[in-house]
């Protein structure tokens, strides 16, 4: 028997994560000497990369003094809270990062809370000490404050702490005092996480985790509480509704390094993987054979968001992606509900439209974006919130906001969350920087960032999480500006485009084909305007002076997919490509869009 310790590592979006794991897997000599394998290594798909956010869990071994010691990496970003509530299943105890700055914020406290629930051992690390203003010594008391006030025990309470800098490379017990690498980490990890304890019984292991192998098809991940499992063991899966299904084993594997290993045998306590089992899902449990009994099975937030997805109907479909039909996006989406726990998918009285709900325009935007990568063609509604009657009273979804912003703007920043109808919890001066914390409603979140961003010049930093269900709030200000919609097909032509510049800001260049009923731009006034940018100059032979001054073209507002949906109005689908990104009006003629006006 080999001594294992599982640690999952959480904290808030950005506060070092991955750049720690990075460092352990160094330190514990993962790799040659010759083997440069960059940073951030666990965030291993594009979208991660890109973002520079962990979107999905991994796992990680490393061997220190003799131990073998399981690493899970987890997302910090509110709207992948699914992915952390069923990994932290598979550990003993937590390494809780937060920033020697920032302190703890809205997802350190929510990750937090599921741990201390699960009964998980916390160490905290406070990362980032380096940082100009940092505090890290109220950090620290911060931290002890937010388990108190979470209802953390006594042994919980007594956690121990180190601080240092991942990036540079270092951690010890005195933030004062610099060491050379991470090994008070390590050590204190070895002394204060426990080990598995193995209780007595037969063999049970709760699925929190999957993985597809395009040779052995899908992989159970989970960790084995208790009894033993062997390749080509026969055994009993219980689903979670009771029902048990026979099955068998093909083979095992165990975590080793970045990789995985084939073993006969899985010890007790310790994160394997599983081939060959049929029909299962998350949260089902692997059991005995002749005496199953199932585990508790893994219970997970509500979504609070939805989007309409449908095929693609708009005069470009089909020159872009393979799959344009609504039997490869409803195949594509059942597919994503095996493993994404916090979606759910809804069919319409319409065979091609699909209601899709999950956690925030962030969480569905990643499974957008991973469909367009993939090659696949659909529209997308404007996000709506889901309303719910509790006791005969609408009730909507309110969120914990939290801006971080130099303190010269933050009165403007207040302002525009009270408009939508945010309440104001607190304000707290830090260095030339204020943190206000807010609580308002989801929908007065979508389509705030952008104008943040915009009222901030690019300064402010905004975190949000989901708190509870409360009484609607009443209206909220929409976007004040109209569309500029293209009555024509054709391509844009720079002599329009110049022509009509002083109507409002256009999202086309001059060149790019467009269609009737694209919007190509949005109006200086309220209401809608239909205009036409294929017109050509006319090239008669009759000249005035003057007349022909060069065109100075503004260049084209280009969305993301996440503000392109923010952006959206109720009359408006967002039209995703593999290459293109196009805003549409649902109907694309004038009549039709006068005879079904929303009114």
């Amino acid at each position: 028997m080999t001594a294992i310790k599982n640690i999952a590592i959480i904290a808030h979006v950005d506060h070092g994560k991955t750049t720690l794991v990075d460092k352990i897997m160094y330190h514990c000599r993962l790799f040659r000497e010759n083997e440069n394998t960059g940073d951030l290594i666990l965030d291993n798909n594009d979208i991660e990369r890109e973002r520079g956010i962990t979107i999905t869990s991994k796992n990680v071994s490393v061997v220190y003094k003799d131990t073998k010691i399981n690493i899970i990496d987890t997302p910090g970003h509110a709207d992948f809270g699914g992915e952390v509530e069923r990994v932290l299943n598979m550990a003993d105890g937590v390494l809780l990062l937060v920033d020697a700055f920032e302190g703890p914020m809205p997802q350190t406290r929510f990750v937090l809370q599921k741990a201390i629930d699960l009964g998980l051992k916390p160490c905290v690390v406070i990362n980032k000490v380096d940082k100009e203003n940092c505090t890290p010594d109220e950090v620290h008391e911060k931290v002890f404050d937010l388990m108190f006030e979470l209802g953390a025990e006594e042994w919980q309470l007594d956690f121990p702490s180190v601080y240092g800098s991942a990036k540079n490379n270092w951690m010890s017990e005195d933030w004062r005092n610099e060491t050379e690498n991470i090994e008070p980490l390590l050590d204190m990890v070895m002394e204060h996480i426990p080990s598995p304890t193995i209780p007595e019984g037969n063999t049970q292991m709760l699925i929190t985790s999957l993985d597809y192998s395009s040779f052995t098809g899908r992989i159970a991940i989970g960790r084995l509480q208790r009894g033993h499992l062997k390749e080509g063991m026969q055994i009993s899966l219980v689903k979670r509704d009771g029902k048990i299904v026979k099955s068998k084993i093909k083979e095992l594997h165990t975590f080793e390094g970045l990789g995985r290993r084939k073993v006969e045998e899985v010890e007790t306590g310790d994160i394997c993987a599983i081939v060959g089992l049929e029909g299962f899902e998350i949260g089902d449990t692997v059991a005995d054979f002749e005496n199953p009994e199932g585990l508790k099975a893994i219970a997970i937030d509500e979504p609070t968001m939805s989007m309409l997805f449908t095929i693609n109907d708009s005069p470009f479909f089909g020159k872009d992606g393979k799959f344009v039909t609504s039997r490869h996006i409803k195949d594509r989406l059942n597919k994503e509900l095996e493993k994404n726990l916090a979606l759910r998918v809804q069919e319409t009285d319409s065979a091609d439209k699909f209601l899709v709900y999950g956690r925030g325009v962030l969480h569905l935007s990643v499974l957008i974006e991973t469909m367009r990568r993939e090659g696949y063609e659909l529209q997308i509604g404007q996000p709506q919130v889901i309303i719910k009657e509790i006791d005969g009273v609408k009730c909507e979804p309110i969120e914990e906001l939290t801006i971080d912003l130099p303190e010269a703007v933050s009165g403007k920043a207040v302002e525009m969350v009270t408009l939508r109808k945010g309440e104001m919890l607190s304000m707290e001066a830090r260095g030339e920087r204020m943190v206000c914390e807010f609580m308002i409603p989801s929908r007065g979140i979508i389509g705030l960032r952008n104008q943040l961003l915009t009222a901030t010049a690019g300064e402010a930093i905004m975190a949000h999480r989901y708190k509870e269900y409360q009484p609607l709030k009443g209206g909220i200000p929409e976007r004040q500006n109209g569309s500029l919609v293209s009555m024509e097909k054709g391509s844009a032509i720079p002599y329009s485009i110049d022509k009509l510049q002083d109507r409002g800001k256009f999202f086309v260049d001059p060149g790019e084909d467009i269609y009737e009923g694209q919007v190509i731009g949005e109006n200086s006034r309220q209401d809608d305007m239909a205009v036409n940018i294929t017109k050509t100059k006319k090239l008669s032979n009759v000249r005035s002076s003057g007349a022909d001054d060069k065109a100075k073209i503004v260049p084209a507002i280009k969305f993301s997919l996440e503000e392109a949906l923010e952006y959206i109005q109720k009359d408006e689908y967002v039209e995703v490509t593999p290459h293109f990104l196009r805003l549409r009006k649902i109907y694309l003629t004038e009549n039709e869009r006068k005879r079904n006006k929303i009114v």
